[in-house]
């Protein structure tokens, strides 16, 4: 019986790739990400070249680095997994260290009121657009995307955690904070589509491998919130953008994300879903059969396992998706403690997958 497919998604057969945290790259590239690494137009370029030659240098059999020959305007970190810079525009503070992503500090806002205009017209937003009109200007178009992060993950930023009473105890004003942010969202990743053709390459690598550019909702702090507190006050904007913003996707790294698969199974569309390292993809198979599951390999677990036990639960989680065109594995933030051999054992495992696949006719 052929596997379900979903008309939105076009990657070929199970899609792999990987993101190294900023302290791989600082022990074993030398590269640091202070601002300018950032914001600085020539640094900018430099540090994505470099990046894409580490890579080519260690895994070109795979695929990765085929541009490490070129210097290209690429206006975000495609080679980090870090968003900031939508908290940044609302008003946090932005820590830019040498060994680690940017660390926004919280607001700790009083007012539950966002002005989406106030964010366009700032400081930050003023220094990325800086970068764009120089990168174009050099290079005549632009490349990659920004990590837009969510809905509630910027609200967090913003208010701290009392942003989770708020949803309790004020839900309407609560309601309208969210509401701010997503407008924000919504015209900074509409820019950003217009500019590059990509919203979420910064979110997941793994949707560079996608015909169609996938939208990527980042949601990490729902796994500080219930289903129900999901389902009447945010969930609203997934069924939006599900709608409007195809093929869409959830981003979800926390350890439980079959949690939410009844209410996923909800939305409009779902055509992609990150799964958290942890989750139970057979579950989410069940309540997602048309959606295309993104499997997170545990940047803290690789670190100690063998190449083996690495190839076995690869090997493991694809089989439990039960759907390789529908499927797809990553490894994202593994530090500098990972070795060269652990990744590799992930494409390794995978190559020998799509080959298993195909010599059974799937």
């Amino acid at each position: 019986m052929p596997y379900p497919r979903n008309d939105q998604i076009d990657a070929g057969m199970l899609p792999v790739d990987i993101v190294l945290h900023p302290s791989w790259w600082f022990h074993h590239e030398g590269i640091t990400f202070d601002e300018d690494c950032f914001f600085h137009p020539a640094r900018r370029v430099e540090v994505e070249r470099k990046m894409e030659r580490a890579l080519f240098e260690r895994w070109g059999q795979f695929g990765l680095g085929r541009q490490h020959a070129e210097d290209r305007p690429v206006v975000g970190a495609v080679h980090l997994a870090a968003g900031w810079l939508i908290s940044e525009m609302l008003g946090c503070r932005v820590e830019y260290l040498e060994d680690s992503p940017p660390r926004v500090v919280a607001a700790n806002v009083d007012s539950l009121e966002v002005k989406p205009g106030a964010a366009f017209a700032g400081p930050a937003y003023r220094r990325f657009t800086n970068l764009a009109d120089s990168l174009r200007t050099r290079f005549g178009h632009l490349e990659g995307d920004v990590n837009w992060g969510g809905v509630l993950n910027t609200a967090l930023d913003l208010r701290g955690e009392r942003f989770l009473m708020d949803l309790l105890e004020s839900p309407d004003a609560a309601a309208r904070f969210t509401s701010g942010i997503a407008e924000v969202i919504e015209r900074f990743t509409s820019e950003m589509a217009r500019a590059t053709g990509t919203t979420s390459i910064s979110v997941n690598r793994n949707v560079r491998h996608f015909a169609k550019p996938v939208f990527l909702h980042s949601e990490c702090s729902h796994v500080m919130i219930s289903t129900d507190l999901y389902e009447r006050l945010l969930m609203p904007y997934d069924v939006a953008w599900s709608q409007r913003r195809r093929p869409f996707g959830i981003h979800y790294c926390g350890a439980d994300p079959h949690r939410y698969a009844e209410s996923f199974a909800r939305l409009p569309h779902l055509d992609f879903l990150d799964v958290g390292a942890g989750g139970d993809v057979a579950v989410l198979r069940r309540h997602l059969p048309r959606t295309f599951l993104n499997l997170r390999y545990s940047p803290v677990d690789i670190v100690d396992q063998t190449p083996e036990a690495i190839r076995e639960n690869v090997r493991r989680l694809v089989r439990a998706s039960d759907n390789p065109w529908l499927t797809g594995v990553c490894v994202i933030n593994m530090d500098h403690r990972v070795r060269d051999e652990q990744i590799t054992a992930v494409f390794e495992e995978v190559r020998s997958l799509r080959e298993a696949y195909v010599a059974a006719g799937e």
